[in-house]
């Protein structure tokens, strides 16, 4: 009992002397999928939002994905150089584009090329200021094919922040690939319970009922921050250190 004291006591005295965690900013750059979601949009919800609260206090998570944003138009529209200015030596930048990118209709459309080229962009942004970029695939879109199997919607913009990461030495969340696997574990009928379906009215906000394949309620939003996690735990140990366990909701 005596050893088992004194060894505690030495134990907590060299954590003492330990110098203070620095404290950093964990940036969030991206589109709706991760963004803040306004009250009338509730229940949808980016998973950066429940992201916020597995960190202790030496982090400082700024979510400034915004809805329909891609690689350019994030950049063209004066977001990403105001965050640029902020950054300091040992944030973490996490970028995760694709939704909006790779569909030709939209105003936002970057081609592939472009898209390979806009990533590198943030990449060197990031690093310049000492920071530490992660590229992330585009999450999951709900898609499941007759015979029940998910179908990938990204797997062309997926594929180049692969590649990009790969040829940059940049960390990688594939996260297009987790999340498919996760769909895959729920099934067409469970998956249904991670986005934002209602019927006509259940919600307020929805009252003509909603089925959205795309964005999460706040319980997919939560598991999606979870692979996230774990990703982080398994690839970067030094921020892994900083995660913490959010009390639990009564």
């Amino acid at each position: 009992m005596k050893y088992l004291l004194l060894k505690t006591c030495l134990l907590m005295a060299t954590l003492a002397m330990l110098p203070p965690k620095k404290k950093m900013t964990l940036w969030l750059i991206g589109d709706s999928t991760m963004s803040v979601k306004q009250v009338m949009a509730y229940p949808e919800t980016g998973w950066g939002m429940p992201f916020v609260y597995f960190w202790d206090s030496t982090v400082v998570v700024q979510n400034l994905a915004q809805n329909g944003r891609s690689t350019s138009s994030f950049m063209k529209e004066n977001r990403w150089q105001p965050a640029v200015d902020k950054m300091e030596a040992g944030d973490y930048v996490f970028i995760q584009f694709g939704h909006n990118d790779e569909v030709p209709t939209k105003a936002t459309y970057t081609t592939e090329e472009a898209f390979a080229a806009n990533l590198l962009q943030y990449i060197k942004d990031s690093k310049n200021k000492a920071a530490i970029p992660v590229l992330l695939t585009p999450v999951a879109r709900r898609k499941f094919n007759a015979e029940g199997k998910v179908e990938g919607t990204h797997d062309v913009y997926s594929a180049i922040v692969r590649r990009v990461a790969k040829e940059n030495n940049v960390v990688l969340i594939d996260l297009d690939q987790l999340s498919q696997q996760l769909l895959q574990q729920w099934g067409e009928a469970g998956s249904v319970h991670l986005y934002n379906h209602l019927r006509a009215g259940e919600h307020p906000h929805y009252p003509e009922g909603k089925e959205d394949n795309t964005h999460f309620n706040e319980l997919g939003a939560r598991i999606m921050a979870e692979l996230v996690l774990s990703s982080i735990r398994a690839q970067l140990p030094a921020l892994a250190e900083r995660i913490i366990t959010p009390p639990q909701k009564k």
